[in-house]
C-alpha cells in the first residue's frame, strides 16, 4: 500500500483544478464526476443568465460544485491520512 498523500496538498490540487483532488487521493471517479458536473453547471448558468452578468454570476453554478469539491477532497484526504499514519 502507497503512502497517504499529504492533505494540503489535495486542498491545493482541488483549488487548482477541480476534481484533480479526488484524482490524487485515488478517486478519480468521483473526480471525473466532480469536473464534468462543474462543467454541466457552469454551462447552464451561462445559458440561462443575461449578458449583463459577471463572470462569476454567468458561471455561478459551476462555481458552486467546485467551491462543494474541493472540503470533500480534503476530507477524503484527511481520513486516508489519518488511517495511514
Amino acid at each position: 500500500m502507497s503512502k497517504p498523500i499529504n492533505p494540503y496538498l489535495v486542498l491545493l490540487l482541488s483549488i487548482i483544478l477541480p476534481g484533480a483532488g479526488h484524482v490524487a487521493v485515488g478517486e478519480a471517479r468521483r473526480g471525473l464526476a466532480f469536473a464534468l458536473f462543474v462543467l454541466l453547471f457552469s454551462f447552464l448558468t451561462y445559458m440561462t443568465t443575461t449578458p449583463e452578468q459577471s463572470f462569476i454570476g454567468r458561471h455561478a453554478g459551476g462555481l458552486f460544485i467546485w467551491a462543494l469539491s474541493i472540503p470533500d477532497a480534503y476530507r477524503r484526504a484527511r481520513i486516508r491520512f489519518s488511517v495511514g499514519s
